[in-house]
């Protein structure tokens, strides 16, 4: 430390030595300046330096005097910035503080959301329904579940209008060939001027003609002027089983693309139908539980791998003659089998062939004391007579079926394609025989 540095509170100046100021010693060199503006008063003699030199506690090397230069008149001290001192935001300050804000308060809205919504919210805390379980096989809809086969058929089924001096018949039907061929039922264009519009799964319409119908089997095929059609995938009728899944597909009262799911109920359901003046229809039919309403006609019944077996034709219903029937699960479908085979004929030559045993029927056996449908005639030159059998023969069974009624021994020959061979069990006065009998063509 200098001895000449003021600020350290130290008094430098001998012991006893008087505050007055006093001039340095005569013959002393001058040391310094020998006044400073020290005070109030210039000019003043300063007591620091009256005798420096001769102060033993002076240290020999320090300076005499250390002068303090002063500024300017009039120069202002230089400008010193405060780093801590708050300055003006900058623009991007201003966009991340509301940024930051929301994020922040979105964050906790959230938070406290869930936490509202796990505890139950305004229930006091109470959790409905059972912890969430693994979803079952069908729920994630494979191809071969449920859902997966209505998906792939439905783009193949159609709703079909006809206008007829009646008004408009509407049924359903669904796509057999690309180029525009659609299997229906006859009774949903029987009446109609050989005109219909076909309402496609997507919601657009297509016109179409009829190719051709056979009354009596109840199937009808209608061409569709459109390209580009998924016709749909053929089953086998004669594979089924009672109690095999199946679908019903189409528009139920006006409902289009409705799917209702059932069993195979029972096989070669026998039945005859018809409306009052028409053709007398006869149905070797699947019958399901599936549910068939008006406007369900001509649509496919289809099974588990989305293939058809079926054609939806008719109902059984607890309803008084002329009145609306409904579903009450009795619905039957023409085995497909028989209906590709009556649609393959319809478009080659226009119409189908009607399959004939060469023999007409005048009642049950149960006259005779048993089961079976006697047969009234037999044509010299039809099947039955060539498999030797005769009138008054009382059929039991057709490939091995029961017959209890002519229905079914009409109905069941009407199924097979004309050619094939069936075996027939029949009795004869009290003799059981049996025989084969090759069926044939009608001649019409």
């Amino acid at each position: 430390m200098g001895g000449t540095d003021v600020t350290d509170g130290w008094d430098w100046r001998r012991p006893g030595s008087d505050p007055t100021p006093a001039g340095p010693p005569a013959g002393a060199p001058p040391v310094g300046p020998p006044t400073a503006p020290h005070g109030a008063g210039a000019g003043t003699t300063s007591p620091w330096w009256s005798d420096a030199l001769a102060d033993p506690w002076r240290d020999p090397y320090a300076p005499a005097a250390v002068v303090i230069p002063t500024a300017p008149a009039g120069a202002g001290p230089e400008p010193v910035t405060d780093p801590d001192a708050p300055g003006r935001p900058k623009l991007r300050q201003l966009l991340l503080i509301p940024l930051i804000t929301a994020l922040l308060a979105g964050s906790l809205g959230g938070a406290l959301g869930y936490a509202f919504a796990v505890r139950g919210g305004a229930g006091g805390g109470v959790t409905l329904g059972a912890r969430p379980a693994e979803a079952p096989g069908l729920a994630q809809r494979r191809p071969d579940s449920l859902a997966g086969v209505a998906e792939k058929v439905l783009p193949s089924v159609v709703t079909v209008r006809v206008a007829g001096l009646g008004g408009v018949s509407e049924g359903s039907g669904f796509i057999v060939s690309a180029d525009g061929h659609v299997i229906t039922n006859d009774h949903v264009v029987s009446g109609g001027t050989g005109k219909a519009t076909v309402v496609l799964n997507d919601g657009s319409t297509a016109p179409a003609t009829v190719v051709g119908q056979d009354p009596e089997s109840d199937i009808a095929v209608i061409k569709v002027n459109r390209t580009g059609l998924r016709p749909i995938e053929f089953g086998d009728s004669d594979a089924l089983a009672v109690g095999d899944p199946v679908l019903a597909i189409g528009s139920p009262l006006s409902l289009a693309n409705t799917v209702t799911a059932g069993i195979v109920s029972a096989l070669d359901r026998t039945m005859q139908a018809g409306e009052p003046g028409g053709p007398v229809r006869y149905y070797a039919a699947i019958q399901t539980d599936a549910a068939v309403n008006h406007g369900n006609s001509g649509g496919p019944l289809v099974d588990s791998a989305g293939r058809v077996i079926g054609v939806n034709s008719t109902i059984k219903s607890l309803v008084a003659e002329g009145q609306e029937a409904g579903n009450i699960g009795l619905a039957f479908a023409i085995p497909i089998n028989q209906a590709k085979r009556i649609t393959q004929e319809i478009i080659g030559t226009g119409k189908a062939r009607r399959t004939v045993i060469g023999a007409q029927v005048g009642g049950t056996g149960s006259a005779t004391g048993g089961a079976g449908v006697r047969l009234a005639t037999v044509e010299p030159s039809g099947p039955a007579a060539g498999a030797g059998l005769r009138s008054g023969d009382v059929i039991l069974r057709l490939n091995g079926r029961p017959m209890t009624e002519p229905t079914d021994l009409i109905a069941l020959v009407r199924k097979f394609a004309p050619g094939s061979v069936v075996t027939v069990e029949y009795r004869r006065g009290s003799t059981r025989q049996n025989t084969s009998v090759t069926l044939a063509a009608d001649a019409k």
